[in-house]
């Protein structure tokens, strides 16, 4: 998208309120402003304000694996086509334990040669979530063998939210942050 279609709210039109949301949604840029994405869901504060809350505990404060949980949102990412999202869960993606190689790997899904079969099993659910909006059976049962009953129900959620996220990147036209790559050439 050539030019965001909503753009970012600037710091000389945030009230006080959009402010304090602002300041807590924790993550922002390295010269202090917050990140697109939020400056631009601050047009809408109210909702804002729930998302984070909804979106912090998936990321913040969930029960899956940092690791595990990257695999999912950027397998995600990459099915929605948000550059936006990829370019930043690359960077967490590495500090939760992620390869380069691994993050390049996600762009050729589950049957990719490389992955251990319950990576390949965390791809998939988030391909069938895409394709299917379920997990199959046979999916299910191998993410049963090692997730407790929390963190299967945070699969399909956090997937959901990032298709949430991603389809509003891909509308809006947000742009990525300074400084935050896209998918790979």
């Amino acid at each position: 998208m050539p030019a965001p279609r909503i753009t970012p709210l600037p710091a000389d039109e945030r009230d006080e309120r959009v402010q304090e949301l602002l300041a807590g949604a924790g993550l922002g840029r390295p010269d202090g402003e917050p990140l697109n994405l939020f400056s631009t869901l601050a047009r809408h504060p109210r909702l804002f304000k729930r998302w984070m809350q909804f979106g912090g505990t998936l990321l913040l404060g969930g029960d899956l694996p940092a690791r595990d949980r990257e695999l999912l949102i950027l397998r995600t990412g990459w099915l929605t086509r948000s550059e936006y999202e990829w370019g930043q869960h690359v960077i967490i993606g590495k500090a939760s334990g992620l390869t380069d190689e691994e993050i390049e790997r996600v762009t050729r899904g589950p049957e990719a040669d490389g992955w251990s079969d319950f990576d390949a099993v965390l791809l998939r659910s988030a391909d069938e979530l895409h394709e299917a909006a379920r997990i199959s059976d046979e999916t299910w049962a191998a993410l049963a063998e090692r997730y407790d009953t929390t963190q299967l129900i945070e699969v399909p959620m956090l997937v959901g939210q990032y298709h949430l996220v991603g389809f509003t990147l891909n509308s809006l036209g947000i742009e990525r942050d300074p400084g935050v790559g896209g998918f790979p050439a």
